[in-house]
Parts: C-alpha cells; sequence; structure tokens
C-alpha cells in the first residue's frame, strides 16, 4: 500500500453534517404506518441515524478507511442508499480524486439534501447522484468500491441475491464491497437480548418508549434483517473470494468482500 494513501487525512463526521433539527418523527402518537424515506425522515435524518446506529461515527470511518484502501485510480465508487451523502462527503477526502462517485437512493427528497451538502462543504469532485429503485437500478460498471450501509435490510429478500451478484458483476478484480447491516441471531433467546440493548442505546440517546414502540412497528416488514451467515453465503455465492467482518456490535455487523 503505497504510504501517501495511508497518511490521507479523513475528517471527523461533525465536518460533514448538516444542522439539522432534533429527530422527533415518532415522537407524538400517530397511525401506524410503513417507514418511509420521505421529507419528514429527511429533514432530520442525520441527527436520527447518529442516535440511532450504535457506533455510527466509527463505522463511517471505517467505511472511508477500507474505501482508501481499494479505490483504484479511474475508476468508480459507488454508494447504494446514499441518503444525505454523509458517507460519499467522507470518501471524497478519503479516495483518489481520479475516482468517479456515484450515488443512487430512491427518495428524491434524500438525494436533495445530498446535493445540498455535497455543494455547502464545497466538494468539487463530480459525483453522480442516480435516483433509482436499487432492485431495478441499471448495471454498475468499472466498480473498485461499492458501499451499502445499512440498506441491503431494505431491500426484498426476493432480489437480494440478484443484486449482490449485480454489483459483483459491475465491479474489477481487487475491487471491494462495503457491507453494513442489521441482523438478527438464530438464538431466540440470544436475539431478544441484543435488541434489549440495542433500545437500551436508544434511551441513553434520548428517545422515548414512545419512540421507540412507533418506529419499531413502522419499520416491520420493511426492514428485513438476515443472520450473518446468510449475508456471508449471499457473498460468496455472488462470487467474491474473501469475506471478512470488520465490525460487530450485537445485532449490527459490517462485511467487507473482496473479488
Amino acid at each position: 500500500m503505497p504510504e501517501d494513501k495511508r497518511l490521507t487525512s479523513i475528517p471527523s463526521l461533525a465536518a460533514v453534517k448538516l444542522d439539522t433539527p432534533p429527530d422527533r418523527v415518532f415522537a407524538d402518537e400517530k397511525p401506524q404506518t410503513a417507514f418511509k424515506f420521505g421529507e419528514e425522515t429527511v429533514r432530520v435524518f442525520d441527527d436520527m441515524v447518529s442516535r440511532s446506529v450504535p457506533y455510527y461515527d466509527e463505522m463511517q470511518r471505517m467505511t472511508a478507511e477500507l474505501a482508501r484502501d481499494f479505490a483504484q485510480p479511474d475508476t468508480r465508487l459507488y454508494d447504494l442508499g446514499c441518503s444525505t451523502a454523509t458517507t460519499l462527503a467522507l470518501l471524497h477526502y478519503a479516495v483518489d480524486p481520479s475516482v468517479e462517485f456515484v450515488g443512487v437512493d430512491n427518495s428524491p427528497e434524500m438525494l436533495g439534501k445530498a446535493r445540498e451538502k455535497l455543494d455547502g462543504l464545497g466538494i468539487a469532485r463530480p459525483v453522480d447522484l442516480q435516483l433509482s429503485d436499487i432492485e431495478k437500478m441499471p448495471p454498475l460498471h468499472d466498480a473498485s468500491v461499492v458501499v451499502m450501509n445499512l440498506t441491503l435490510q431494505f431491500v426484498r429478500p426476493l432480489h437480494r441475491e440478484r443484486l449482490v451478484k449485480q454489483v459483483y458483476d459491475g465491479m474489477v478484480e481487487r475491487g471491494a464491497f462495503i457491507l453494513i447491516e442489521k441482523l438478527t441471531v438464530s438464538d431466540g433467546d440470544l436475539n431478544r437480548l441484543f435488541i434489549n440493548n440495542y433500545y437500551d442505546l436508544k434511551r441513553r440517546n434520548g428517545y422515548s418508549e414512545l419512540e421507540i414502540s412507533q418506529k419499531r412497528e413502522a419499520l416491520e416488514n420493511v426492514l428485513i434483517p438476515y443472520r450473518l451467515e446468510e449475508n456471508v453465503e449471499l457473498l460468496k455465492g455472488a462470487g467474491f473470494r474473501s469475506v471478512e467482518m470488520f465490525f460487530r456490535w450485537y445485532n449490527f455487523c459490517g462485511l467487507i468482500a473482496v473479488k
């Protein structure tokens, strides 16, 4: 690994966040509806994800470090489910400037906020933000890095095998697929313990019992987590020669798969 790559400075997550209001999407009792990444969620998303995802800052830093290690000059880097472009903004500072960035999301509100963030940070690197349902997106090309952070879990299981194979087919040799997911575990008792500890984290971060309960109900049948071994099987089945876990906290996991 060239020495100058290792010395690349990656800023703190605070440096690439927008000032957003606190997340109170589920603070008041409301009729049960499926969770959506619409205007109400997008407005507070950066606060929501920081308070809802354990070690979110560290996950993002690890993603940037691994992308820096695997990004190849004159290739592409895709962020599938790019949301407000926090990951892309961090990656800008970590990755060779010749790498073309592509962000894909199915929420126009998310992409609007993403463009606002990138422009607000003065990021001159061209970033192609594409509005597309990830289950139906066009083929990937010349990708040395593909990121899916907390996104595959929202893809219907019927489409996951085909999608992961599409990622593999669109990558160059030695390309890396960085995948962070929420998990379920086979042992029911441990699964409940992990979930309870996760809800404790949300309480520590200021969420009420009503907020926790209503968001859980809204995500039911929308966010469908796999077991760790199911995700590994998906990646190996697509053809990735090496799959390793780089992060684990109860029912959250980071995997890297190398072509």
